[in-house]
Formats: C-alpha cells, structure tokens, sequence
C-alpha cells in the first residue's frame, strides 16, 4: 500500500505561480524505481495528465502545460514537485499525484488517490 500525499495548492492570480508537493511513501513502495505523475481533475471534468517524470528523470507534459509547468523529483525525499508558473484559470482543478504504470501512456498505477492538493486561479 502506498501513501500519496500532495500540498502546496492555494489561490492566485493569473500569471501567478504555485509548487506542488508530492510526498510518497509505503511499505513495499520503492519511490526511486516508479515513475510519477501529476493529474488534475476539474470540476464535472475526467481526471487528466498533466506531468510525469521517469525513475530516470525524462519528463512528460501535456500540451496545455508545456513551457509553464516543471516537473520535479527528489528521490532521496521520496518527493515529487510541481512547479506552476504563468498559472491561467483553466488550471484551476484539484492536483494529484500517483506512480505511474509506464512511461508511455501514464495510466496510475494505484487506484487508491491522495487526497489532492486544491489550486484556483482566479482574480
């Protein structure tokens, strides 16, 4: 069983910036061997990708984050960053973060989410 818990979302301006935090943890969880990824669900929308990052440190963004989000590890924190900048209110959503199954077409590898971290952007 893996614990996935994500923070630093809040409220800001457009244009404005925000890192996420990811920390990840469990018994037979081995953080630096996983892929990991940020996902995002809006309200009445399906969760979505927004990042991933390889056990390798190859990222992964969609096309609606590129150039803006960064996606980040540290494995000998078991951690996972998110960092948002030029934030525009389509972003607003709940951000979660998961291991991925592959590199490929980022599917979660663990059906049990965090509970998100809440970022709104808005003036």
């Amino acid at each position: 069983q893996v614990s996935l818990v994500e923070s630093g979302g809040g409220l800001v301006q457009p244009g404005g910036s925000l890192r996420l935090f990811c920390a990840a943890s469990g018994g037979f969880f081995i953080f630096n061997i996983n892929a990991m990824a940020w996902y995002r669900q809006a309200p009445g929308e399906q969760r979505e990708l927004v990042a991933g990052i390889t056990s390798e440190g190859s990222t992964n963004y969609a096309d609606s984050v590129k150039g803006r989000f960064t996606i980040s590890r540290d494995n000998a924190k078991n951690t996972v960053y998110l960092q948002m900048n030029s934030l525009k209110p389509e972003d607003t959503a709940v951000y979660y973060c998961n291991a991925a199954r592959d590199d490929s077409n980022w599917r979660p590898r663990y059906a049990d989410w965090g509970q998100g971290t809440q970022v709104t952007v808005s003036s």
